[in-house]
């Protein structure tokens, strides 16, 4: 195999953990965008209320704001593998609790704190899974494939992303309690994946768990201009951008669909990241990675403006497909950047740090969506999130002329 071979294309797919862990995190993945899609759905038809879908990003966002602060120490001090399998346990018990519910009739309006709560207790197993999951990823496979893996790992991810919300829509007009009996199967075996990983990260020193150890992470961040532009614009452009949680207003008021639309809406910026990691597993970026990542962060604020001022369902859908190209892309070196500058006892902090900075900007991001969209409606909102994404390409390009110029990974 020629070292070209070795760096791309399938071949990082022959490191046996490397598959488990994969399979792990694509059922996972599939569970939790069904069981998502399905709550945001009943919950909007139960409630007819904007802010009741902003809540639910608001419930998976809380607990990982406290416990970022836990699990990123906890992925570098105990064994990354056991915190998964636990996480997966936790989310079997999330839809289980889900299923019951529904079941017990508890989706009715003024009755959702139960369902609150269990979203906030899913969001638990999540802020500990992704740490640890990201920070084991890096033992499985060798330093020069590490970006493959990254973008096949986003692919696979990607591909439960868009197959679990059409799934999700599907089986919940078929029955309300369907998409989480399905859910629960996804985690379980998800526990099976995670199960059969043979490899260990290396034994790193035992660290004790004092506020310089849990707050080291926060501080190797601000001392890396290019780590800290990545992860901050990231969150700005999601937090204020994001139009996932107004996907059911614009499925059922403005493109008047069934649940099937929310489905195909909430499919297709993942089948575009789909394309887009596909591309990057086989031929790597090897150059102006930082103007890249800027260029596609203006697509996605340019794409999300297009979304809002669609009155058909079929160009919001090829709106919805740019976007998630351009996002994968922005993704991908986001993540090369920060696994290849940061040393592998402090992966776990750091990639704590990045999980609530910018994966839960997503969930924050629903809630400010949700919220706004109450006073001024809910094209504006998508709208204005999409020109604050352009907006803040445009100033972070000023503030991190490193991360700017950068040429490569």
């Amino acid at each position: 195999m020629s070292d070209q071979e070795a760096k791309g294309g399938r071949a990082v797919f022959r490191h046996h953990d490397f598959r488990a862990f994969v399979t792990c995190r694509f059922l996972w993945t599939l569970g939790l965008q069904v069981q998502n899609v399905a709550i945001a759905w009943l919950v909007y038809l139960v409630t007819k209320d904007t802010l009741a879908l902003g809540l639910i990003g608001l419930c998976a966002f809380i607990p990982t704001v406290p416990l970022s602060l836990v699990t990123g120490p906890a992925a570098d001090r105990y064994d990354r593998r056991r915190i998964i399998l636990l996480s997966c346990g936790v989310m079997v018990f999330c839809g289980a609790l889900m299923l019951a519910l529904v079941l017990g009739g508890a989706l009715a309006p003024g009755r959702m704190l139960p369902i609150y709560l269990t979203v906030v207790l899913l969001g638990s197993a999540r802020a500990f899974a992704n740490p640890a999951g990201q920070a084991l990823m890096t033992n499985l496979v060798p330093d020069e494939e590490y970006q493959s893996a990254v973008a096949w790992n986003n692919t696979t991810n990607q591909v439960a992303s868009v197959s679990g919300p059409a799934l999700g829509g599907v089986l919940v007009a078929v029955d309300p309690a369907v998409p989480f009996a399905f859910a629960i199967a996804c985690f379980i075996l998800s526990v099976g994946g995670a199960w059969v990983i043979r490899a260990r990260p290396p034994r790193a020193e035992k660290i004790r768990a004092t506020w310089s150890v849990i707050v080291a992470g926060y501080k190797f961040i601000w001392t890396q201009p290019v780590i800290l532009g990545a992860i901050t614009l990231d969150l700005v452009a999601v937090l204020l951008g994001g139009a996932t949680a107004l996907l059911p207003v614009f499925a059922k008021d403005i493109f008047e669909t069934d649940a099937w639309g929310l489905g195909l809406l909430r499919s297709m910026s993942s089948v575009g990241s789909i394309c887009a990691a596909l591309v990057l597993a086989h031929y790597p970026l090897r150059s102006h990675a930082g103007r890249t990542m800027f260029i596609c962060v203006m697509i996605y604020g340019a794409c999300t403006v297009g979304f809002g001022l669609s009155t058909n369902i079929i160009p919001a859908a090829l709106f919805l497909l740019t976007l998630g190209a351009a996002d994968m892309v922005s993704v991908v070196i986001r993540q090369s950047l920060i696994q290849s500058e940061t040393p592998n006892d402090m992966r776990g902090r750091v990639i704590a740090v990045h999980t609530i900075l910018t994966g839960t900007s997503n969930q924050l991001g629903e809630f400010e969506s949700g919220a706004l969209a109450l006073f001024i409606g809910a094209v504006p909102t998508v709208i204005f999130g999409g020109v604050s994404a352009i907006v803040a390409a445009l100033v972070w390009m000023r503030l991190f002329p490193g991360l700017r110029d950068r040429q490569k990974i």
